[in-house]
Order: C-alpha cells, then sequence, then structure tokens
C-alpha cells in the first residue's frame, strides 16, 4: 500500500527532515581522527532529543545506535563502536528523526582528513548520482527512471551499484512502500504521483557490486573489501520538480569551513 502525503504531512516530514540535517552537522563538527563512531552517536541523540525529536534508528528491528556510521568498505548498517577514525578514512553517517508522528531520513558520507583521490572522485559522483535520481523523482515518471538516472551515471564511471539494499517510501513509517532501487529500466515500475514521499540513497561502491552481511547481523560489507559511499535526501514528488524536504546545507557550512 502506497501512502501519498497531504501537505500538512509533508510540512511535518520537513521538519523531521530539517532537525535530521541540523543533526548531522552537529555530528560533522566532530568528525576528526581521532573520534569513535560511538562519541559521534551520543552526541547525535542529545541533539535530537533536546531538539524534540526521537532518534529513530534506536531499537528499529533491535538497532542499538541512534546513527548508522559504516567506515570504508561498509556500505551501511554500522553499529557505533570505540574504534578511533583515522586520517584517510570516509564515514557514511546515515540519520533518521522521528516528530510530530513523521519521520525525515538522511544520509552523508565525509571524508576524514585527507582522502585518496579517487576516494574523493567516488563520494562526489554518488553525491552527483543522487541528485540525478532526485532529477527524475517527477510526477508521471515511473521507479525505474529514478533508478536508470543513478545506475546509469555511476555504472558508466565503473563503479558498482548496490543491489539488495534500497530507497524506500517514508511518514508515519520509517521504511514505507515502494521500494526505491538505485538501478531500473527507464519507463518500468509504479507510476510517480504528487504527494509520494521517498528517500532516494544510492548505496555506491568503488568496486564490485557485491556485498556481504557481518555476523552482528547489521553489518554490510563490499565483498571486496574495496570503500562505499552513501548518500540520501527524503524527496517529495511534484510536477515538474521534485522537492527535497531533508537538506546538506547545514553540513556542507560546517565541513566547508
Amino acid at each position: 500500500m502506497i501512502f501519498y502525503k497531504t501537505e500538512e504531512e509533508i510540512a511535518l516530514i520537513r521538519e523531521s527532515s530539517l532537525l535530521v540535517g541540523k543533526t548531522h552537522a552537529e555530528v560533522a563538527k566532530h568528525i576528526k581522527p581521532g573520534v569513535t563512531t560511538l562519541e559521534l552517536d551520543a552526541i547525535a541523540e542529545t541533539f535530537i532529543r533536546d531538539h524534540g525529536g526521537v532518534p529513530a534508528f534506536k531499537g528499529f528491528g533491535g538497532f542499538p545506535g541512534t546513527l548508522c556510521t559504516s567506515a570504508n568498505d561498509v556500505v551501511v548498517h554500522g553499529i557505533p563502536n570505540d574504534k578511533p577514525l583515522k586520517e584517510g578514512d570516509i564515514l557514511s553517517v546515515d540519520c533518521g528523526v522521528k516528530m510530530n508522528g513523521y519521520y525525515g531520513d538522511s544520509a552523508y558520507t565525509y571524508a576524514i582528513g585527507e582522502v585518496d583521490k579517487e576516494v574523493e572522485d567516488l563520494l562526489e559522483n554518488t553525491k552527483k548520482s543522487l541528485y540525478l535520481g532526485i532529477g527524475a523523482a517527477v510526477a508521471g515518471n515511473r521507479l525505474g527512471d529514478i533508478g536508470f538516472a543513478v545506475q546509469s551515471f555511476t555504472e558508466g564511471l565503473g563503479y558498482g551499484v548496490v543491489r539488495e539494499l534500497v530507497g524506500h517510501g517514508i511518514g508515519k513509517s520509517l521504511h514505507e512502500a515502494p521500494e526505491v532501487p538505485n538501478y531500473g529500466r527507464r519507463g518500468r515500475g509504479v507510476q510517480l504521483k504528487e504527494g509520494l514521499v521517498i528517500a532516494i540513497e544510492p548505496m555506491i561502491n568503488l568496486g564490485t557490486k557485491n556485498i556481504h552481511q557481518e555476523k552482528d547481523g547489521w553489518t554490510i560489507r563490499t565483498r571486496d573489501r574495496k570503500p562505499s559511499a552513501h548518500f540520501e535526501h527524503t524527496v517529495v514528488v511534484r510536477k515538474g520538480e521534485a522537492e527535497i524536504l531533508s537538506t546538506f546545507e547545514f553540513i556542507e557550512e560546517v565541513i566547508n569551513k
């Protein structure tokens, strides 16, 4: 069942998504060599609760953290731990918030200090693919158009596009229908209609698209142990151009200082 959102509901999702963006920025202030992801997780949880929200991921399916913190070859669902980050690492931070009964969800991959040029390019191109996917999220298009936009760009650069993990609808539940793959064929899948709110989240690997799950039941790594990047926005389908409800603006004010 796909739930289309009213303008009132969209406003509430926008509010939750705004808090996600501000939480990311707060975390970004502390991302540097020597910090642990457990420390970042505590900062995020305090910030979310201090601003009237509830961490969406904590306890979701038994997940222990406020953030999914996925370093280097971890694609997604990394559990915060006490291992210090080091120069040259990358860290995908996925954050979700529930506020006023509605969810917001967004992810950003951070470079820790100076990273290799090919890794820097992976981050830049994964983010670019997110916006290409968003560009296809307009009323009248189909779900396959979003996946095709992401896949054709990233695979054209020689990257691997993860198949097993996808974006999703979002609203009163963190994960709603429909699933939003990062691969697909133009003109295929559910037709996009105004008021559909979805999280688009390319997960792009420097090497193979193949992944495996660790014994902890959460951590997903690339099969070849090469780095993976992950960027995500919550958006609403509109006529002509999708509206992005989450934001990277606050993050980039911090990291571009």
